[in-house]
């Protein structure tokens, strides 16, 4: 009898911790992307170019853009790996 009255109040306790309300809250991020205007150019200084030889040995400038702030914006292909690479005036490699 004890065990049949143990056995009745676990499965009752246990259908009521399912029966609980559950919250369900809804975050939304949203991303703003701020976009420098880059304009195409034909050539990049030396200090940018000697500085991508040192960093990616084997590397060929695709195309290359700078921007007012004189933000250079280089896509570049090293051993047929395409990547796109942000540096300033003196060849200093920026994380964007």
């Amino acid at each position: 009898m004890k065990k049949l009255i143990l056995s009745a109040a676990i499965v009752l306790g246990g259908l009521s911790m399912q029966a609980g309300n559950t919250v369900v809250t809804n975050s939304m991020i949203s991303t703003i992307n701020i976009q420098d205007e880059y304009k195409e150019i034909d050539a990049v200084p030396a200090a940018i170019k000697t500085a991508l030889d040192n960093a990616y040995p084997g590397v060929k400038l695709e195309k290359a853009y700078v921007n007012a702030k004189k933000e250079y914006k280089i896509d570049i292909s090293v051993r047929d790996v395409k990547s796109t690479v942000y540096t300033d005036e003196k060849g200093n490699i920026l994380k964007k």
